[in-house]
């Protein structure tokens, strides 16, 4: 078997660079070890708790004991599926703030300026405002990924945009246009009420070309010749084969995955291969460090009056939503519930958002466990620019044993600040007028929870990940020691190799990721293709203009 290019991973990225690649008339193999998204376990928005606690769906990591969280090991879900993580994900669309692309290009990431990178992002999406207002000249018209608005019927979401006016913040009508500093709506990749993943936007498209065509197959390592990828040696049907690149092998199988890919090909930290009897191909001590994720809290309220989600955790409610879901694509089924959100700044002195809230209508964890006090709402809470870094390593040079996976949470002194930080502002905001008429007690932290000391242990106790892991595989300057790709996704060491997927990014953006690693597929995508990058934008967003002595 052999292509042009062979991509490893049917994920956010691989899915649409498969879909630009087949696009220009290049032959495409994409190689995943997953299977079919078919169902409604991940078709349906509302099921979202469901794929990624599957392990029919996801890889299944986990870190190992996090010194800094009581040495709980946090779960790590990555989709084994196509469309990849965007197939179990929470389906929230964030591009990220513009700032922290012009922060990436500072850091060595040449062209990918927020004026670099909005052009791409205008052109993967189909944005669809569901009469909620927003900006229409940041937002792309015709893009395979369709991103809309949930309807925003509950009081609650409206409660928590007008709690944060009330206690002084901005409010956005578009957090992914000109201003995303603020409350407002959230956006989703949901469209005719189903899960619009990579996998719907970008790969069935691809798929329907001659040119383009899918593997299901595990990917054991890259195969290098005279300093050349020339291959992929899978596991496909128990054999072990030899898929052919004529141009070039390109990694997007995760912020997990390629790092522990590019480990096994020869690539990476040298002793650290040596250990695990890898011969050396490419020195890169940068390869599986630098790994970023935001920590957050989910801080739940209980409610005075039964208008929560919660009135709907039942057999037969359940039953109705799926069946309305399943006959018209439509009704509580649709929408991932995610409605409302804010970015907002954490103290005087900080240039944009530090600090994000994905709020929810029910008090519930993300393995679908209600809490039992039955009627809540929560905010998930966390910041967004953690100093704290972590590493994927091998744990062996089997190709089929999982990474060893540590994140190294809460090791900077500056995120306990930041932490106890979230959760005051938080409570400010649900003591809100706007909240009065819904709030009976907090449930989580709980009001007894108040010192800085009692507000760590809730922390060390009840932090989880937002599943937001990235920068693996670090993109900056080829003379950079710690970079693993250029600007351009290619391997630093090594020809005919690149890596395009969350993995590259120098530093995680504020929000959610999917959004930012489709970005990074189509961008690199007109890189492989040798295509001139598209023109600059030359639209400024807008920055708070008294951030340098104003919170808020």
């Amino acid at each position: 078997m052999q292509a042009d290019y062979v991509i490893i991973g049917a994920g956010s990225a691989g899915c649409a660079m498969a879909f630009r690649l087949g696009e220009a008339g290049k032959s495409v193999l994409v190689i995943e070890h997953g299977g079919t998204d078919a169902g409604p376990f991940i078709q349906m928005p509302a099921a979202l708790s469901y794929p990624m606690n599957m392990k029919r769906y996801d890889w299944g990591y986990k870190s190992q004991p996090e010194p800094h969280l009581n040495n709980r090991r946090l779960v790590v879900p990555r989709g084994k599926v196509i469309g990849g993580s965007s197939s179990i994900n929470g389906m929230v669309y964030v591009r990220g703030h513009a700032l922290d692309f012009d922060h990436w290009a500072e850091a060595g990431a040449d062209g990918w300026r927020y004026a670099d990178v909005l052009p791409y992002f205008k052109r993967m999406e189909t944005w669809h405002d569901n009469g909620h207002g927003g900006d229409p000249d940041w937002r792309g018209t015709d893009g395979p990924l369709h991103v809309s608005r949930g309807p925003r019927q509950n009081p609650l979401f409206r409660a928590f945009v007008d709690a944060g006016k009330q206690a002084g913040y901005e409010t956005t009508d578009d957090y992914n246009g000109e201003k995303q500093e603020g409350f407002g709506p959230m956006e989703q990749t949901v469209w005719h009420g189903r899960r619009w993943s990579a996998a719907n936007a970008y790969l069935r498209p691809a798929l329907k070309r001659k040119n383009v065509s899918l593997v299901k197959a595990l990917a054991q390592r890259v195969v290098i010749k005279d300093g050349r990828a020339i291959g992929v040696e899978v596991i496909r049907g128990g054999k072990t084969e030899l898929i052919e690149a004529g141009c070039e092998v390109i990694v997007a199988a995760s912020s997990i995955n390629s790092p522990k890919i590019l480990m096994l090909s020869g690539i990476g930290p040298a002793g650290h291969l040596r250990e695990h009897g890898i011969d050396v191909v490419a020195d890169r001590p940068g390869v599986g460090g630098n790994l970023q994720d935001h920590l957050e809290v989910y801080m739940q309220m209980a409610a005075s009056q039964p208008i929560t989600l919660y009135r709907h955790w039942n057999i037969f409610s359940k039953a109705v939503i799926g069946a309305q879901w399943l006959l018209f694509k439509k009704g509580m089924g649709a929408s991932n519930q995610f409605e409302s959100a804010a970015f907002i700044r954490s103290k005087p002195g900080v240039k944009y958002p530090d600090i994000q809230y994905h709020f929810l209508p029910i008090a519930v964890r993300y393995d679908g466990q209600a809490a039992a006090e039955g009627h809540g709402f929560q905010a998930h809470t966390g910041p967004m620019r953690s100093k704290s870094r972590g590493r994927v390593s091998l744990s062996s040079g089997n190709p089929a044993d999982p990474p060893k996976i540590v994140f190294n949470y809460m090791s900077h002194a500056d995120d306990w600040d930041e932490f106890r930080t979230c959760v005051r502002l938080t409570r400010e905001i649900f003591a809100q007028p706007a909240f009065k008429p819904f709030v009976k007690h907090e449930i989580q932290p709980g009001a007894d929870v108040q010192s800085d000391d009692e507000i760590d242990d809730f922390i060390r106790e009840h932090a989880e990940s937002a599943y937001h892991p990235c920068g693996t595989c670090r993109m900056g300057r080829p003379d950079d020691r710690d970079a693993v790709v250029d600007p351009e996704g290619r391997v630093i060491g090594v020809t005919g190799l690149r890596v395009a997927d969350s993995s590259i990014f120098p530093r995680i953006t504020n929000g959610n990721l999917n959004a930012p690693s489709i970005m990074v597929g189509e961008k690199i995508a007109d890189h492989v293709l040798g295509k001139s990058v598209l023109a600059a934008s030359n639209d400024e967003p807008w920055i708070h203009p008294n951030w340098k002595v104003s919170q808020r």
